[in-house]
């Protein structure tokens, strides 16, 4: 397997053309994909997500189809490969390990699937792995004697042991309880920063797109809505509906733990730093963090008498209707990011907002999502 941290070339992509009749509605795609980082083929039940994986990984035969991973052609006119030939790895909702094998045996297996003229994996690519997912632990044990979220962590290295050139993840998260989810979300996003390969993750949920996606697809009845760099369709307030109820913001920065005060973490987000409760990370550790509409309110001076942690200078660039009556959507441009308030009329009308005025956004810190 490649080092985790080799370099991302730049000039190779994934191409994928297919058009497919299915009894509700047509797959008919077009798509242009990045050779690296996350893309999430986002899209509610029966928009053609799966749909697009199964074509991709050789599982759906398409006529007349098209489907190029960098050098590699898989399906073009009279060409097609079959899925066993195909340099990727597919990973289920269900982790469908071999119950007769312990975790080392189910790995075992993996790293025998190698792709033709690839090397052996190293033994120090192989502990890395292990390390990634934590699951040196785990060795011994049956099948059986794992959690949900720790038979997805085994199906997960299985996969990436096979070495493949595209990782394909339906849903892997479906089957697992809201805890069991954070716990392999928390993987799949070290897993998003260490390797080198690109990832196709189907979903319909919007906190795992929010988390894991560098590059997003939007499908809706099998046809594509949006695609683009996460931060690009977040934008585009007419897309944001489907994917979440409340308009959000996202904001990429990184760990600062402050030496005199361990119970907040700092966030530094290009010139803007968020102070939220004590967790789990890491000093310059890269997170996500979403900041809802409602939960951002707007005041003419800085409050010097408030529980609020995170009051920060900002302009006003943009009032529009929200969704519910009576209310405005508050776009502002603080430094280099740009957030989203949920106000009533009458607080813009009382306070007498206009585009251009400079205000302060006051984001509670519990109200902070990680």
């Amino acid at each position: 397997m490649p080092s985790a941290h080799a370099p991302r070339s730049s000039d190779t992509d994934l191409r994928a053309r297919f058009c497919l009749q299915r009894e509700s509605f047509c797959l008919d795609v077009d798509l242009h994909l990045p050779s690296a980082g996350v893309t999430v083929l986002f899209g509610h039940s029966g928009s053609g997500k799966t749909s697009l994986l199964r074509a991709i990984a050789g599982l759906e035969r398409v006529v007349g189809g098209e489907l190029q991973l960098q050098d590699e052609v898989w399906q073009s006119g009279r060409c097609w490969v079959p899925p066993h030939r195909r340099a990727l790895a597919y990973v289920f909702q269900e982790a469908s390990l071999f119950e007769h094998l312990s975790v080392a045996g189910n790995l075992d297996y993996g790293r025998r699937r190698l792709r033709r003229g690839c090397a052996p994996l190293s033994n120090a690519d192989y502990q890395h792995i292990l390390e990634l997912l934590e699951l040196s632990p785990l060795l011994s044990r049956a099948p059986s004697q794992l959690s949900g979220g720790e038979r997805q962590r085994v199906a997960i290295a299985r996969a990436l042991l096979s070495q493949p050139r595209l990782l394909l993840m339906d849903e892997p998260l479906a089957s697992l309880d809201f805890s069991r989810k954070q716990e392999v979300l928390r993987y799949l996003e070290r897993l998003r920063s260490e390797l080198n390969i690109p990832l196709l993750y189907v979903t319909h949920s919007a906190d795992e797109l929010v988390r894991l996606a560098d590059h997003v697809v939007v499908l809706e009845r099998g046809r594509v809505m949006a695609q683009g760099a996460l931060s690009d369709v977040l934008a585009d307030q007419r897309l944001l509906g489907s994917l979440s109820d409340e308009p959000f913001s996202l904001l990429v920065g990184r760990v600062n733990l402050p030496s005199a005060d361990e119970r907040l973490v700092m966030v530094d987000v290009n010139g803007v730093s968020i102070r939220l409760p004590r967790q789990a990370l890491q000093q310059t550790e890269s997170v996500r963090l979403r900041l809802y509409a409602k939960d951002i309110s707007v005041s003419l001076s800085p409050a010097t008498d408030s529980s609020i942690l995170n009051i920060l200078p900002c302009c006003i660039t943009r009032l529009e209707a929200a969704c519910s009556a009576g209310q405005r959507l508050v776009h502002l441009q603080c430094e280099q990011q740009k957030l989203l308030a949920r106000l009533t009329d009458y607080s813009c009308e009382q306070l007498q907002l206009q585009e251009g005025m400079a205000v302060f956004a006051q984001i509670k810190a519990v109200s902070v999502v990680q």
